[in-house]
């Protein structure tokens, strides 16, 4: 285990580690020969330039590494491959960190508030995963590992947090309330300028947020039908997001359904040109 991995030079991924990775997950299979194969490389770079680390002893194997790698750079496929003015290029948008940090389950991570009285709490919070703003991913692998059963509800734990790497690197919104956004070039969805980019940004998924919360509360609150995108997403405009991006990748299909004022930010955000173009 790990003698690919340690390898000075990454070399290109063997056959012996990709094929039983597109077997045991079918929405990387189901790609085009051609998107599969830039996949392949995305990944081979990921593993290159990152560092992983098994938590309470777990040893992570080059196959576990690999569809950790090759789900975080699902997202990144069809996004120009050179960076520019606007943004990073290729694995530029995961250049703020190194490290990933895996749980055999799930993370109590360490919280702390502050009440009204100016009180200090602190408690844990149980977590699968986190991004952390210039810092590491962290994920747990029992999740990881049911990436392909996952899918069938629109849920894929690594694009999740990988889509929060993404979108930090356009940093917070004036309002802190909106959330992260990331950086958007001229011309985005017709727009003359970065910051009107950012405010078509804001006013295709604002809405369809707040829609999506109202949704959650009369299925909570008063035994409405359940959503099928997973409820954790009315918790923010950032886990919204994040939580969208997950269906996007897994289940073009059905998010589309679901969400089709949305269909014009994910598709103009995550497939803005051509190939010729990329």
């Amino acid at each position: 285990m790990w003698d690919w991995l340690r390898a000075k030079r990454q070399p290109p991924i063997p056959d012996a580690l990709w094929q039983p990775l597109l077997a045991r997950h079918r929405f990387l299979a189901e790609l085009p020969a051609h998107d599969q194969l830039y996949l392949r490389e995305l990944s081979r770079q990921f593993l290159a330039h990152k560092e992983f680390h098994g938590a309470h002893g777990l040893q992570i194997s080059d196959g576990m590494a690999l569809a950790i790698a090759a789900q975080a750079c699902l997202p990144l496929l069809y996004l120009p491959r050179k960076a520019t003015r606007w943004q990073p290029g290729g694995l530029g948008w995961y250049g703020d960190f190194v490290g990933i940090n895996v749980y055999p389950g799930e993370v109590l991570a360490g919280r702390e508030s502050v009440d009204d009285a100016g009180v200090v709490h602190r408690y844990r919070e149980a977590l699968l995963g986190e991004a952390m703003d210039g810092g590491p991913v962290v994920l747990s692998w029992v999740d990881v590992a049911q990436a392909d059963a996952s899918a069938a509800q629109g849920t894929n734990l690594v694009i999740h947090e990988f889509a929060h790497k993404i979108a930090m690197q356009g940093g917070l919104a004036d309002d802190e309330e909106l959330g992260y956004c990331p950086p958007l070039p001229p011309g985005f969805l017709g727009s003359r300028s970065a910051r009107a980019a950012v405010a078509a940004w804001y006013g295709l998924l604002q809405p369809a947020y707040e829609g999506f919360r109202e949704q959650v509360i009369i299925a909570e609150r008063f035994s409405g039908p359940p959503t099928w995108l997973d409820p954790y997403a009315a918790e923010s405009m950032d886990e919204f997001f994040a939580v969208a991006c997950e269906a996007y990748w897994v289940q073009r299909a059905r998010f589309a359904q679901e969400f089709p004022s949305l269909m014009p930010l994910m598709d103009g955000f995550f497939r803005p040109g051509s190939a010729e173009n990329l």
